[in-house]
């Protein structure tokens, strides 16, 4: 509070949150594990931009769930209005076990073998980070603005200068670009559809602007103008960064590897330089876990003010998160320090694509029930919905036949959700 006039944010800054969020982990990490089943470089790159277009989708739809209901939250608030409480709970779940935790653990795994590759190694260095970040946004909204502005600006820029010598650097003699394997077959196949759930964790963050809908001075322009804005950045820079990938790297280099960014950069440039791009890669990576240790409390605290079980996580005077923030650092060190990179990445995307779902479907519900004030409405409705709905089903299903483990560690974390969502209601009647 400043001057008794609440600190507001414009669709700026919106926008630097969705593409803080957006561009972190799964664009330099993901690649290496689509290669082992995808070599087509046509499939690997209509990946890419079917995951755009999914995130497009999505963002036209939660620009126009989020503008009729105008209220903080994202999936829990959305979910509990349009459906019923108890999915809207559950879905606020998600986001307090692993839908911003895990990320923010994923990012830190990702920080940290690209800061090895840059010669700092040290096993707790994304922990100390997350919890550097976590005190960063536990002063006031002004700072943290200030702070994801800056560093999401230094992202896009060393983003584009990356892209651009990465396309004027000539192409390794060895590299990942192939097509000899037939892209159709590789399209239809299973991989595809288990790929994909990579790729559009990769996008996850999209929708990131929605859950501080009331942090906006004007929500019903600035939302639609940060969501679609961020999306389709994005999307370009997602896909030109996956082509300088496999045009500087080997097929044996990048398969199953994290750091494919870093594996690249030491083909187009001399040690020392690679080492250093290794570094700034690094530092991207922390401006997107800053994005999600803003935005995740966020819901924990809308929660807070509905449920008793979760009251102790409520704003404080100063109208930011505290408890929460430290609350989500402490899911997401313990994330980091027991999880496998693999595992936590699938079954995230499983649980957020379920979620995510559920908001687009409750377009078609909003439009017929006529019970919000709609201010967006949603371009080439109801196609760019469908087309979010059945690629995210296409996704469920194989991640259901072909990642059983991950999908019952996905059902078994609903399934305490649940639980908790009843402890809760005893509390609230005793």
């Amino acid at each position: 509070m400043q001057g008794g006039t609440k600190f507001k944010i414009g669709w700026p800054t919106g926008i630097a949150i969705v593409m803080a969020n957006m561009i972190g982990t799964g664009v330099f990490t993901s690649l290496g594990f689509q290669l082992p089943d995808i070599r087509n470089t046509a499939a690997l790159l209509l990946l890419w931009v079917l995951g755009g277009l999914f995130a497009l989708a999505g963002a036209f739809s939660y620009a126009e769930i989020g503008t009729a209901i105008n209220r903080s939250g994202g999936e829990y608030t959305f979910l509990s209005k349009i459906y019923h409480p108890i999915i809207g709970y559950l879905s606020g779940w998600i986001s307090i076990t692993v839908g911003f935790a895990a990320p923010v653990a994923l990012a830190a795994i990702a920080v940290s073998k690209y800061a090895s590759q840059a010669g700092f190694r040290s096993a707790y260095l994304g922990a100390l980070i997350v919890i550097a970040i976590s005190v960063v946004h536990s002063f006031n909204l002004r700072v943290s603005a200030a702070f994801q502005n800056l560093s999401t600006v230094f992202k896009v820029v060393f983003i584009l200068a990356f892209i651009a010598a990465g396309i004027s650097i000539g192409a390794a003699p060895e590299n990942a670009i192939s097509y000899v394997t037939s892209a159709k077959a590789e399209f239809l196949s299973a991989a595809f559809a288990i790929s994909l759930i990579y790729v559009t964790y990769a996008y996850s963050g999209w929708n990131a602007a929605a859950y501080i809908t009331e942090e906006f001075r004007s929500s019903r322009t600035d939302l639609p103008r940060a969501l679609i804005g961020g999306t389709v950045v994005v999307t370009v820079l997602y896909t030109l960064l996956q082509y300088v990938f496999l045009r500087h790297a080997p097929y044996e280099a990048l398969v199953n590897q994290v750091e494919v960014g870093a594996i690249a950069a030491s083909n187009m440039f001399p040690a020392s330089v690679s080492a250093l791009f290794s570094g700034i890669i690094s530092l991207l990576l922390v401006s997107s876990i800053s994005a999600m240790v803003w935005v995740g409390p966020r819901v924990t605290s809308k929660m807070s003010e509905d449920y008793r079980l979760w009251s102790f996580l409520r704003f404080n005077g100063n109208n930011i998160p505290v408890k929460a923030i430290w609350f989500q650092a402490a899911i997401s060190i313990a994330l980091l320090l027991t999880g496998t990179f693999e595992q936590i990445l699938v079954y995230c995307g499983m649980l957020l694509n379920i979620s995510s779902a559920l908001v687009v479907l409750g377009v078609f519900v909003v439009r017929r029930r006529q019970q919000f004030s709609t201010v967006y409405r949603s371009p080439g409705f109801p196609l760019w919905q469908l087309f979010f709905l059945l690629m995210s089903l296409w996704m469920i299903v194989f991640a259901v036949l072909y990642k059983p483990l991950e999908t019952l560690i996905g059902l078994s974390n609903l399934g305490v959700g649940v639980i908790t969502y009843f402890i809760n209601k005893r509390i609230s009647t005793a």
